[in-house]
């Protein structure tokens, strides 16, 4: 699905042009740059403040944003402010710092949403992305103001990830990232695609050890947990756990159907969880 997807990399980026969205590059800090697709005035108008509810997309670890997030994005546009950022590595946004964490993905993402002039918003994250929207979520309260989190955790624990790494049939990560065969040069392609060896330092930089979690269970927004109900990677019960975990804030629906990129593989059964998610999000403000 993942190499469809980058195949009609043209074509997704001419449909999403036509919708109103252009790509900007937004210069965090001197060193460090993100790319963006949002709407294409602010281009124009130096922080210019959207004049919608804003939705912000947050990727999973595999390609560009753009190619993830399409089908939302061509369906939301007409309702809401859509940002489809690329993390530090992904899709041309660098940084000169070592920081790997995603701390620094949270904070590299709120620094430069602000730069384009947004005040709040409603995270949806996916996988890698979910992670990275739970710290913002923590990070920036008065920023975020829902997040909607698919086929993810809150931390990536030492036992969580084994189990990950069970599923996926590989030790550790840089079997996957850094393949010395051709078998794994195929299978790298299937999941990721260039900056392998910062993108392993950044897979490395989010395991946190058993019992050093924060074991943050307490956030001021409305927590959504959208998932795919064959999710292979992070399954529907470790869903309902982090469900209770997150306590009566938090929401939990799921996608019949659907695996670990149940956005693509269900888009439509996905829009239509998602709108209904928004639309409680702001028709209760």
């Amino acid at each position: 699905m993942v190499n469809v997807v980058a195949a009609m990399k043209p074509l997704i980026h001419g449909l999403v042009k036509l919708a109103g969205l252009s790509q900007q590059t937004v210069e965090v800090e001197p060193g460090t740059v993100m790319n963006f697709w949002a709407p294409k005035e602010t281009k124009t108008v130096v922080n210019k403040k959207p004049n919608k509810p804003v939705v912000v997309f947050a990727h999973p670890f595999a390609g560009d944003a753009i190619l993830m997030w399409f089908p939302q994005v061509l369906a939301l546009t007409s309702q809401y402010s859509v940002y489809v950022p690329d993390f530090i590595f992904f899709g041309g946004s660098t940084t000169s710092r070592p920081d790997r964490s995603a701390e620094f993905q949270a904070e590299c993402l709120a620094r430069g949403l602000r730069k384009l002039g947004v005040e709040k918003c409603t995270v949806v994250g996916l996988s890698y992305g979910g992670m990275v929207g739970f710290k913002m979520a923590a990070m920036y309260p008065e920023l975020v103001e829902a997040l909607v989190a698919s086929c993810t955790v809150i931390e990536m624990t030492q036992s969580v990830a084994h189990q990950s790494q069970k599923k996926l049939g590989i030790s550790q990560w840089s079997e996957l990232l850094l393949p010395e065969t051709v078998e794994g040069v195929k299978f790298l392609f299937a999941v990721l695609f260039s900056n392998r060896k910062e993108k392993a330092e950044l897979l490395e930089a989010l395991i946190v050890r058993d019992g050093e979690s924060s074991n943050i269970t307490s956030y001021p927004q409305r927590i959504h947990l959208l998932w795919g109900d064959d999710d292979k990677i992070f399954n529907l019960d470790l869903a309902q756990s982090m469900k209770e975990q997150l306590g009566e804030k938090a929401t939990l629906q799921w996608i019949e159907n659907a695996g670990h990129f149940a956005q693509l593989e269900r888009p439509f059964a996905y829009n239509r969880h998602l709108r209904r998610i928004l639309s409680s999000t702001y028709d209760s403000q």
